[in-house]
């Protein structure tokens, strides 16, 4: 569900430095379950990328939420649209979920914080046959040469349940 944007977030910061980036510190919640991700988890994936994933389970060990932090190197000379590369994910979010037999609709980009930092965010509610099933999260930042992005996306109550932990891992972010 979340892939293929990360995927479209790494590639539309054309301009990336070499340096390994020092990795941002996440507090993720208690009983959410942190997978180990490779630096760079595809070979498509620019030098000095940084993925951290947590995943939160149902009693019967189903995923029902999953948050991931993206932090990408930039190039000191290279100007970043931060709003371009938003709307670029939100579209690629819809037309995926589109393709999938989904419908979803999007909040309207706006300022939002992450770590402290000025970010900006979108919300989609995805729905199948009218009934809300899924709700999905990009919030988007650029701090000290680096690019962030923390996707969270979970089954529609779930998400609504768990927005007092999403926003601890907000706030608790050092980025």
């Amino acid at each position: 569900m979340i892939r293929p944007f990360l995927l479209l977030f790494v590639l539309l910061f054309a301009s990336i430095g070499g340096a390994q980036a020092a990795e941002p510190q996440v507090a993720w919640p208690q009983g959410w379950v942190v997978e180990p991700l490779p630096a760079e988890a595809s070979t498509s994936a620019p030098p000095g990328t940084q993925r951290q994933r947590a995943s939160k389970s149902d009693s019967a060990g189903n995923a029902v939420m999953v948050m991931e932090l993206t932090t990408t190197p930039v190039e000191p000379d290279h100007q970043v649209n931060l709003q371009g590369v938003l709307l670029e994910m939100r579209k690629s979010i819809q037309k995926d979920f589109f393709q999938g037999g989904y419908q979803s609709v999007c909040t309207k980009i706006h300022t939002a914080m992450l770590g402290g930092v000025t970010a900006l965010e979108t919300t989609c509610t995805i729905t199948q046959n009218g009934r809300h099933v899924l709700s999905q999260a990009l919030v988007a930042a650029l701090n000290e040469g680096k690019a962030y992005v923390l996707s969270y996306a979970g089954q529609a109550q779930v998400f609504v349940e768990s927005q007092d932990e999403i926003q601890s891992v907000r706030n608790s972010l050092k980025l």
